[in-house]
């Protein structure tokens, strides 16, 4: 098998964690998420996944990614030759995992990243990769091109908590203003998260940190006047279909956590928003 090195930037290197909880996940007998590509990914690249075995965050990653998927078939559900934007896609496999046969996806990640991803992902003539910064504005100009009239659903998973607020504002701002109507998912850290990183069982394995911190998703629905907050989730109050759908060992230790309260668990929201139409 072919090797490859993972030689990312400091905040791109975060996108590591989710891959090798998907590829963990899916070796497990009951999974939550099945991801033989995650697998395949990680075997085939030169890095040392190692330092995050065991760590009980890979948990979460795995079912942030779960809901995100089942939103993302909601949407291609009620537009199957809609368009599917992943804001910071890093080497997320949701394409493998939810694709209908019919929509648009595209996947826009920084110059290491999609470097990277064209080592292990072939464009084709619905699926297209490309180089952009999150906080600039080609990734949407190129978007629109691609992607025409939509609908869209844009889903920026793990990425705008690595901005600042001013940031992350003025990603949301800009993503209302060229898609205007559509959905997207973002997750969001609260103060106690933001501020507990070095202690965090796997941030404190790498040098990246989160930067905006979001008491409430609510304030994000409010930077747009006219979008709507369809849904937040934290992690131990997902969809109730979602959760009875888990495996046993998940749902017993999602009720171990809410029974205790935990601040990093409960600060740490899943959030869909409607952006407003003109």
């Amino acid at each position: 098998m072919t090797r490859y090195e993972a030689d990312l930037g400091t905040v791109q290197e975060t996108l590591l964690i989710p891959l090798y909880g998907r590829a963990v996940e899916s070796r497990k007998a009951e999974p939550a998420l099945r991801d033989p590509r995650a697998e395949e990914i990680v075997a085939s690249l030169d890095y040392d996944f190692a330092r995050f075995d065991g760590l009980p965050s890979l948990a979460g990653t795995v079912l942030r990614t779960a809901l995100f998927d089942a939103w993302v078939r909601d949407f291609l559900t009620a537009h199957p030759d809609g368009t599917v934007v992943e804001i910071g896609a890093g080497l997320n496999t949701r394409f493998e995992r939810v694709d209908n046969g019919t929509a648009r996806w595209l996947e826009f990640d920084l110059p290491d990243v999609i470097a990277l991803r064209r080592k292990l992902f072939a464009d084709t003539g619905r699926r297209r990769a490309a180089a952009a910064s999150v906080t600039g504005a080609s990734w949407a100009d190129e978007a629109v091109v691609l992607g025409g009239e939509g609908p869209y659903f844009l889903a920026a998973e793990a990425v705008l908590p690595f901005l600042t607020e001013t940031e992350a504002h003025g990603v949301v701002d800009l993503i209302a203003a060229r898609f205007p109507g559509s959905l997207l998912a973002l997750d969001t850290a609260g103060p106690g998260i933001v501020g507990a990183q070095e202690s965090h069982d796997a941030l404190s394995k790498v040098e990246a940190r989160m930067r905006w911190a979001c008491a409430d998703p609510a304030e994000v629905a409010d930077w747009c006047p006219g979008a709507r907050l369809l849904a937040s989730h934290t992690l131990t109050s997902l969809p109730q279909h979602m959760h009875q759908a888990l495996p046993a060992a998940y749902r017993e230790m999602l009720a171990t956590l809410a029974e205790h309260h935990l601040t990093q668990v409960e600060e740490y929201r899943l959030n869909l928003l409607r952006l407003p139409h003109p």
